[in-house]
């Protein structure tokens, strides 16, 4: 774990000794989990970060077709359910 150096308002500070007394836990250990649960909270994060990233990637794509004229292409050669 790495040791960081912040400087903080006295306010703040008087106000995290109270929620880490609150708690029965260390200042540090409130700060570890304000910045989990902020980390947690951020756009940047989360299940769907990949999908946020990806979105529209191929968008400006001129190499490939539509991909409703592909699956319509495909199905041309089936034969319809009311000749079966």
């Amino acid at each position: 774990m790495t040791r960081i150096l912040a400087d903080l308002p006295d306010d703040d500070i008087k106000w995290l000794d109270a929620r880490a007394e609150e708690q029965g836990k260390s200042r540090a250990a409130v700060l570890r989990e304000a910045v989990a649960t902020y980390k947690a909270q951020s756009p940047a994060s989360g299940a769907k970060d990949w999908i946020e990233r990806g979105y529209g990637y191929w968008a400006g794509r001129t190499d490939i077709g539509d991909g409703v004229e592909y699956q319509r292409a495909m199905r041309e050669d089936r034969t319809p359910y009311d000749e079966l």
